[in-house]
């Protein structure tokens, strides 16, 4: 089993569609794969979903699934001669109406978003090509003037940066595609533009534990309660590319280190994407500043890095994945990674279950033991062992397979499924099976086990146990 701590989540596309390159995509080192609900039909994400579990069989190794829903992203409407051209210090009018536009008139079917502008506030258009500021707020219109020009072709994405639009987080096409997905059985949905934690309480209470939920953070207006949404989430992921719109370039560094060191200190799994490896959609290398990149969000103490159309893509999806996991290894590999991790949390509750986790990661230095071994049907109690970041590897033995899915985005976790154990004897002798089976540990090395007694209960994790390797 992979010898590397921070996980590789891979988005499926045609790239990585064919059965053969989605086994070997498991094979250079993939966890976790995304299904982005943004593109292709249900159909496709179902054709893709079995195919990952045909693979997952296969390989003999639990791979995590997620759904990434679209959110409800703001688009321009449609123009007459399918574009309209926006020249420097231009006046336009921008209107809520289903109408085409056309000349200085720009149309849009978002009443909510033309509604909440007012004077002063930024526009930008198509990824950030283009900008515009509001100058004047009317009843039903406003005016903008433009700061950046060039030609802006139908349903063009809107980003406001300096404004938090009323509108939620799930669309009615976010509602259809999420009870799709669930039916689907994904272990994760992320659900994107996050705007406070309001958002990801409508998410739970509609996936109603099917499934876990991460918040995207790709709206500046998230950094402000990010603490609160992170509390919410079951994970989180650091959502670079419409957060690099909104945010200015100098200021995304800075708000991927707080959303890290945010996910870090409440224990939550953390997500770094967008851009990683972009150069390899075409190149079989990566430049070296995205090298450097994926780097610095593994000294961060990211729990996972994704690829996008690096893989969905892509010309090179196998080596993109196999050069990630090289650079992952590399860092953990460097005594500094581990001297700089962000171990600074919140303080353990003061429960059974985080006392025993908190001294399986101080046992396990001070006896220099290979593992920490946590028998958990949820995957709480692996979850508690890994936001510890212990040095040693931690298997999370498991009856669940779901559970096990789960663990796949989760920091340092290589989770097996295996079936209940009945006693303390039986416990040590599967967990000194297993450790020797993956290569984590020799005979003569010592091992930590954690457990909940009786045997075959959630939540009742009170047992630390410590055997040596025969």
């Amino acid at each position: 089993m992979r010898s590397r701590d921070c996980k590789i989540v891979a988005t499926m596309g045609p790239a990585s569609d064919p059965p053969e390159r989605l086994a070997l995509l498991i094979q250079a080192g993939v966890d976790c794969f995304r299904l982005n609900f943004s593109h292709g039909s249900r159909e496709d994400h179902a054709r893709r979903l079995a195919a990952i579990r045909e693979a997952e069989k296969q390989a003999g190794t639990a791979v995590g699934v997620f759904a990434d829903l679209q959110g409800p992203k703001i688009r321009v409407g449609s123009f007459v001669d399918g574009h309209i051209n926006l020249k420097y210090n231009d006046i336009i009018t921008l209107e809520a109406s289903n109408e085409q536009g056309e000349g200085k008139l720009i149309r849009m079917p978002h009443p909510e978003l033309v509604n909440a502008l007012e004077e002063g506030d930024v526009l930008k258009l198509d990824d950030g090509k283009m900008q515009l500021t509001i100058i004047e707020r009317g009843r039903t219109q406003v005016k903008a003037r433009v700061d950046f020009g060039g030609v802006l072709k139908n349903q063009k994405g809107v980003n406001v940066p300096t404004r938090r639009i009323p509108i939620s987080a799930l669309t009615d096409k976010d509602r259809e595609d999420l009870a799709y997905a669930l039916d689907l059985g994904v272990d994760y949905v992320a659900l994107s533009f996050v705007q406070h934690p309001e958002d990801v309480r409508e998410a739970k209470a509609l996936i109603n534990e099917r499934a876990g939920v991460i918040s995207k953070i790709e709206k500046p207006s998230a950094l402000t309660q990010i603490e609160e949404i992170v509390d919410e989430s079951d994970a989180v992921m650091v959502a670079r590319g419409d957060l690099g719109v909104e945010l200015p370039p100098e200021q995304v560094p800075i708000a991927q280190r707080k959303i890290i060191r945010t996910a870090r200190a409440a224990g939550r799994p953390v997500i770094v994407a967008t851009h990683m490896l972009e150069s390899m959609v075409d190149s079989p290398t990566p430049t070296r500043a995205e090298a450097s990149d994926v780097a610095t969000a593994v000294y961060q103490g990211a729990d996972a890095v994704m690829l996008s159309a690096e893989s969905a893509v892509g010309r090179h999806p196998q080596s993109a994945v196999a050069i990630m996991d090289r650079i992952i290894r590399a860092v953990e590999d460097d005594e500094e990674y581990w001297s700089g991790l962000p171990r600074d949390m919140t303080p353990p509750q003061p429960t059974t279950a985080d006392a025993i986790a908190l001294s399986a990661r101080h046992i396990a230095e001070v006896i220099g033991a290979a593992a920490v071994v946590a028998y958990t049907s949820t995957g709480s109690t692996a979850y508690r062992v890994a936001r510890e970041r212990p040095r040693c590897g931690v298997i999370g033995l498991t009856p669940v397979l779901a559970t096990a899915r789960k663990l796949a985005l989760v920091w340092g976790v290589r989770a097996v499924v295996t079936e209940d154990v009945r006693n303390v004897e039986e416990m040590v002798e599967r967990a000194d099976s297993v450790v020797r089976s993956l290569g984590v540990a020799e005979v003569g090395d010592r091992v930590a086990v954690i457990a909940g007694i009786p045997f075959g209960r959630a939540g009742k994790t009170n047992t630390i146990r410590i055997f040596k390797v025969e």
